[in-house]
């Protein structure tokens, strides 16, 4: 490894370089000021109408939360729905949430450009309804993130990336070449703190503690900070349905969570997916009040491969909003 002309030696080598924030090359884009989810972090002001590109978990969390502040709010997204990784009923759900908020969202932006107009903020939009264009005093960028590999000329190492920048690894993160390792988010194993930490729990045990853990033992796990939260791990429901499997899905609106309307804070639903043959759970979609802290006791019930009968028996606190879960798991039914 060489860096700015000095040669640096080890038996074992460490990629873990971050990545940063997506700037995609729409037309206008270098007409007009734009902050990124990175620079979005040191604005000090109120936008009076800031206009978000990209309806996922980061123009979510900013828009609600610039809402919240006052801000007008517009987001704009080139798919026919938000988070269009979710299950479309958890879209659907979400976009309600926002749009009760006073958030305007604007879908099927096919083609956006972006133009400056005095000391405005133009975003066109080719959308099927509303008006072909979005005026706003900023801009936010939430269109995704990308590995930071692109300057690492890492071929001449022999290190494989592949077509998105991100290093191509094994199931022990090990790169292409013997002794080096990439973790966190160059990798394209995961985008958030907690995999890249278990990046590092997954190298020092395979290194250190000679115990074999692969990346392919992780379940998928992770939250969308609106308020309320979506906790999400394993499959969606369209996962499930293209599986194969026989699948039983139990579900609950938070109406009929007791936490929920105490608090008065009833948006949302909770939905739980088991395999209707070995009876393991095979993932969950829970939007509501506390659902990123309920969710890890699906989550943790999944590590240990148990049975959904081990929930469905067990005696949860009341009012929480975990105790509904062995409830949903009562009343499971086929899709």
């Amino acid at each position: 490894m060489e860096i700015a002309g000095q040669r640096l030696r080890a038996e074992r080598i460490f990629i873990n370089v971050g990545g940063q924030a997506l700037v995609p090359p729409m037309p206008g884009i270098t007409e007009v000021p734009y902050l990124t989810n990175s620079t979005m972090m040191d604005v000090d002001f109120l936008p009076h109408h800031l206009i978000i590109v990209g309806g996922s978990y980061i123009g979510l969390e900013f828009g609600q939360m610039y809402r919240r502040f006052g801000s007008q709010v517009t987001i704009i997204e080139m798919a026919a729905r938000l988070v269009r990784h979710e299950d479309e009923d958890v879209s659907a759900a979400i976009k309600d949430i926002v749009e009760r908020e006073g958030v305007e969202v604007r879908l099927n932006a096919e083609c956006i450009s972006l133009a400056k107009r005095g000391h405005e903020i133009i975003a066109k939009v080719d959308c099927t309804d509303g008006a072909p264009e979005v005026a706003g005093s900023h801009l936010l960028l939430a269109v995704g993130r990308r590995p930071n590999t692109d300057d690492l000329e890492l071929d001449k190492a022999g290190v494989r990336c592949d077509e998105r920048g991100y290093i191509v690894v094994d199931d022990q993160l090990q790169t292409t070449v013997p002794g080096i390792w990439a973790l966190g988010d160059c990798n394209g194993k995961g985008a958030f703190t907690h995999t890249a930490y278990n990046d590092f729990e997954i190298v020092a045990a395979n290194l250190l503690d000679h115990d074999p853990r692969p990346v392919s033992d992780r379940i998928t796990a992770y939250a969308l900070y609106t308020d309320p939260p979506l906790g999400r791990v394993g499959m969606t429901l369209a996962d499930a349905r293209s599986s194969g499997r026989r699948v039983l899905a139990g579900e609950r609106p938070m109406t009929r969570v007791a936490r929920a309307v105490e608090k008065g804070e009833t948006q949302g639903f909770m939905r739980i997916l088991v395999d209707g043959d070995s009876k393991e759970i095979l993932g969950a979609s829970l939007l509501g009040t506390g659902c990123d802290e309920a969710v890890h006791a699906i989550l943790d019930l999944m590590y240990a491969k148990a049975s959904y009968t081990v929930m469905q028996r067990a005696m949860h606190i009341h009012p929480t909003v975990s105790e509904l879960i062995p409830t949903m798991l009562g009343e499971l039914k086929p899709l």
